[in-house]
């Protein structure tokens, strides 16, 4: 073996192979890495096309702050119980056939709300919008986890940062084109382009099948692949609350998440009366922000340890929060979404992969399910109470959530220490 092999051996194990077929295994990894990265981030590239394009539809549809939360239920309904019944299809069919299924579909749906002209009928698409949204989350996830643990290396930030920058290409692509298409023309070219997206990704994932379980030195890489090794815990007395625990602060984070998706374009536009364009770098900037949050979470981790990144991501992103929610110019509403994104950035990666470490698989879905729950409710609570207070005010409930999960990080710190 050269030099540099060794070497790179001994710094990281899981990619000590050899001979030719420990070579080839190399190449299928990375290419399924590459492939799998790209459909993490057509999910927040399509999500985003969707997000900026909220504004014009709320007019189109005629729909009151309320009307619009309520129908934006749908994408909650469709993608809670997707959830539930996607890790059955990946068990009869695979993470990487259920991924590329779901990739077209949510490219294809996205769509649908440009052609809804009432409140009822952009409710009824958005639940097929938000059953791709579910499905391809959940079972992008698991393959993600395989691909993980084979590789002996916890790469799971990396694709939760290419769904952020995907979520940021998508919403500066819609601010650019949203004063010149229409909503139907500019998510008819997103859809178009979001299947051969999906189609050339998803050759890779179609041709190469799930990497097989992680070898001993792979687990002692860390990551979430620990969750599939003999450190895993059954799920059940203290394990189990602790995993639910873990849940809540995903909860409380990607309420946060969700809410800044689908309402941050609208309180630059209406409480502060920006540009359409304008507008649309709400979610841009914060897209951007938790991009570079996630691409810097490993070193982060490396110097704060995880239970005092939880409690750090909880009070950067509630302090963020209040200033973009209250502030009295654009300006300074965009600087608080870009501390609310490094706050929020590595605080969902941080509780699954924990969970996962815990409990195996079961406490990966069980915190997964909660945390998802979260960013899909968000929207929807927003709606209402923007309609009872003001959509500023709404918004700090943002930030009051992430203060919550601050809060429960730090009573948290010793059993979370004690997990890693």
């Amino acid at each position: 073996m050269p030099p540099i092999n060794k070497l790179r051996a001994i710094l990281v194990p899981g990619q000590r192979r050899s001979g030719p077929g420990g070579q080839a295994a190399d190449v299928s990894l990375r290419q399924l890495r590459a492939a799998l990265t790209v459909f993490f981030a057509l999910d927040g590239f399509v999500f985003a096309g969707w997000v900026v394009r909220i504004p014009d539809i709320k007019d189109q549809t005629g729909a009151s702050a309320s009307a619009l939360g309520v129908a934006l239920l749908g994408v909650s309904a469709g993608g809670v119980v997707t959830m539930m019944l996607t890790g059955r299809l990946c068990q009869r069919f695979g993470n990487h056939p259920v991924t590329v299924a779901a990739g077209a579909l949510l490219a294809l749906s996205v769509v649908l709300p440009a052609h809804a002209h009432s409140a009822v009928v952009l409710g009824a698409v958005l639940l097929v919008f938000g059953t791709a949204f579910g499905a391809i989350n959940v079972a992008g996830n698991s393959a993600a986890v395989d691909l993980v643990a084979a590789l002996g290396r916890p790469v799971m930030p990396s694709f939760h940062a290419a769904f952020s920058l995907g979520g940021m290409l998508g919403a500066g692509l819609g601010g650019l084109v949203a004063g010149r298409l229409s909503a139907a023309w500019h998510l008819g070219l997103l859809a178009g382009l979001g299947l051969l997206i999906a189609a050339a990704a998803g050759r890779t994932l179609l041709a190469h099948p799930a990497p097989a379980p992680p070898r001993p030195a792979a687990r002692a890489a860390g990551g979430p692949g620990d969750a599939k090794g003999a450190g895993a815990r059954p799920m059940r007395g203290r394990v189990r609350r602790l995993v639910l625990v873990l849940g809540f602060i995903a909860l409380c984070t990607t309420y946060g998440e969700g809410a800044l998706a689908d309402w941050s374009t609208l309180h630059l536009r209406e409480s502060l009366e920006a540009s359409p364009g304008v507008a649309a770098a709400g979610y841009s900037v914060f897209a951007l922000a938790m991009t570079v949050g996630r691409l810097t979470g490993s070193a982060m981790l490396q110097r704060l340890g995880q239970a005092r990144a939880l409690t750090v991501g909880g009070t950067t992103a509630a302090a963020g929060m209040l200033l973009a929610s209250l502030a009295p110019t654009v300006g300074l509403a965009l600087v608080g979404f870009v501390i609310t994104g490094l706050g929020l950035a590595n605080v969902f990666p941080i509780t699954i992969g924990q969970a996962g470490a815990l409990a195996g698989p079961r406490g990966v879905a069980a915190a997964s399910t909660l945390g998802y729950g979260g960013m899909l409710m968000g929207p929807v609570a927003i709606g209402f109470l923007a309609d009872w207070f003001s959509l500023a005010g709404a918004l700090t409930t943002v930030a009051m959530l992430a203060a919550v999960a601050a809060v429960t990080a730090y009573a948290l710190r010793g059993a979370v220490q004690a997990g890693t």
